[in-house]
């Protein structure tokens, strides 16, 4: 049903890079997501009106929310899909971000006045009337919340996408507290015990937790999180894989919302070769990046003495003491300078993430290893930080 419903209505729906086709894939979801719970909506408030129970009630909310949450997805990926423009030159794609924590924001408001009401109901408990009727209102919303989730959860694996990603667990959620509010209906028909009150707070339990997971899936890309490890790895073995290049270092990725993804990186190459040619290897690795992992990369060349077998070994001997430091340091950018009484060591250091050591920290403890090594060794050092 899902392929079904992307042929027919998503064109060209296999190139999910194009953040066109990104927003058709917004539009199906938020217009199935409307449409759906809406359904489901009516027929638990029908169900509610009939047995007047609470946790049928909240639980017929709950879906009407869903159906605002799915509106608010559908503006988010319009928004998102918006071209460039002077004051956003990296386009919109956040929108789809911001869509998700909407409806993350949304989902936990309803957790919320569930759980009140069930509290109440707890309180002041009430008798609840059975009907089969409900029953199969019931049964049919947790076959349609469940077709949801994985509807959703098979668009956002297609497109990465975090606020499919945050609807799909909502379904997943409602299916739960859905099977809670049919078990406490024949609980409370078949043993005479009302566990309505406590139902609805279970059923709120789940809708709070599912608006928790998915506003922390949409928080992380807004504040800036790491790369997915695999796509550095992919980076760094597609640079690596042209012979003119000697060595990578300082990427960094930047993640402007889907199909907004730059990257840029410094790449070591031979001090003797043709800049020009060089050059346009660059070019050329800039250009498969692109067509490769969907992003804009920029790439910095860096010279460095390849052919001389001094600054090798000196390099390697530096990059060993850089691991005794702190594990997990790095060297790049290495350079040195000979002269009768002493040498200037040049280089580069890269501190991991939970280093403790602050800059002057490592640049002394750098100067003093290198000091024990050889007397004469004088080290210049600029630190970096790992972005990936």
């Amino acid at each position: 049903m899902t392929e079904l419903l992307l042929r027919r209505f998503v064109r060209d729906h296999e190139n999910t890079a194009d953040p066109v086709v990104r927003e058709g894939y917004g539009a199906l979801s938020g217009a199935v997501g409307i449409a759906l719970n809406l359904m489901v909506s009516c027929g638990k408030f029908a169900a509610g009106m009939i047995t007047g129970a609470v946790s049928v009630t909240a639980d017929a909310f709950n879906n009407l929310s869903d159906a605002a949450t799915s509106l608010v997805t559908l503006l988010g990926f319009k928004l998102a899909g918006r071209q460039a423009d002077e004051d956003h030159p990296y386009g919109h794609g956040r929108m789809e971000y911001l869509a998700g924590l909407a409806v993350s924001v949304a989902i936990l408001l309803v957790g919320i006045e569930l759980a009140k009401g069930a509290i109440e109901k707890i309180l002041h408990p009430e008798g609840v009337e059975f009907s089969w009727l409900s029953v199969g209102i019931l049964v049919v919303s947790i076959l349609v919340k469940l077709w949801m989730y994985r509807f959703n959860k098979t668009l956002s694996r297609r497109i990465n996408s975090a606020a499919m990603a945050a609807t799909a667990a909502d379904s997943l959620s409602d299916c739960v507290a859905t099977s809670a509010v049919l078990l406490g209906l024949l609980v409370a028909h078949f043993a005479q015990v009302s566990i309505d009150g406590w139902v609805g707070v279970v059923v709120a339990a789940f809708v709070l937790r599912a608006g928790w997971e998915s506003a922390k899936d949409t928080i992380d890309p807004l504040l800036g999180k790491a790369p997915d490890p695999e796509l550095v790895k992919g980076i760094v073995e597609t640079v690596m894989a042209h012979p003119e290049i000697a060595g990578v270092h300082d990427l960094m990725v930047h993640d402007y919302g889907p199909g907004r993804v730059m990257a840029s990186l410094h790449a070591e190459v031979s001090i003797d070769a043709d800049m020009a040619e060089t050059h346009d290897v660059i070019d050329n690795i800039e250009r498969e990046l692109n067509k490769k992992f969907h992003l804009l990369a920029t790439i910095h060349m860096d010279p460095i003495a390849t052919n001389d077998e001094r600054v090798a070994e000196l390099r390697r001997t530096v990059a060993e003491l850089a691991g005794k430091m702190y594990p997990g340091v790095t060297i790049h950018d290495f350079r040195m300078t000979e002269g009768p009484s002493h040498t200037n060591l040049i280089f580069d250091i890269v501190l991991p993430h939970g280093c403790s050591l602050t800059d002057d920290e490592a640049r002394r403890e750098m100067a003093r290893l290198a000091r024990e090594a050889d007397s004469r060794y004088i080290t210049v050092i600029q630190v970096d930080h790992s972005y990936v």
